[in-house]
């Protein structure tokens, strides 16, 4: 708990290993991505091990839809012994290979690996969400001085990507209904 900032007393570095830039400063979010919009499940200024917010995120988004997902793509950092046996209980699937020895069957083999590689399909959106928000939603560039209005503009900045997938698909349906209803009525509409 040293401080490193004393405008901003609640930042702590964060240890990430990246070439560029090895330690960083800032929050630490969990975000789930369902259907292209964006849920902010966790947000600390400490540095911690985020695979044990993913029990969490499962809870959560069976408390937000009724049912537990059918899978989960997930990096490898959640893919923990823990982790997994809850994913095996309740019948959703882990995202990556499992545990435990190939299987002795190259047809078997083949499988898993093109499953493993749709998971890592998969988890392509919640990265560029993360990048979306950085280049375009100012994440990157936080000004406020309190953990508190941080935190609300971290929220506001996923707030917006929401609203903006969500009015996106909105007027993708408006303009497609309006599109059908002068076309049955004989005007000629052209792209």
């Amino acid at each position: 708990d040293r401080i490193v900032s004393i405008s901003q007393p609640h930042v702590r570095p964060i240890k990430r290993g990246k070439a560029g830039a090895p330690t960083e400063f800032g929050a630490k979010i969990s975000v789930s991505l369902i259907d292209g919009l964006s849920f902010v499940d966790r947000i600390s200024w400490d540095a911690y091990n985020e695979s044990a917010d993913l029990i969490e995120q499962i809870e959560a988004y069976r408390s937000r839809f009724g049912c537990y997902p059918q899978s989960v793509h997930a990096d490898k950092i959640y893919r923990t012994r823990a982790n997994r046996k809850f994913c095996k209980k309740y019948g959703i699937r882990l995202s990556g290979p499992p545990l435990g020895r190939p299987p002795a069957s190259a047809e078997k083999q083949q499988e898993i690996k093109e499953q493993t590689r749709q998971d890592e399909l998969d988890r392509i959106p919640i990265e560029g969400k993360f990048g979306q928000g950085k280049r375009r939603y100012s994440l990157s560039r936080i000004m406020t001085k309190l953990s508190h209005t941080s935190e609300t503009a971290i929220m506001l900045s996923f707030l917006v990507m929401n609203l903006k997938r969500w009015l996106a698909t909105l007027l993708f349906f408006v303009f497609h209904r309006a599109r059908e209803l002068l076309t049955r009525r004989g005007f000629c509409i052209a792209l």
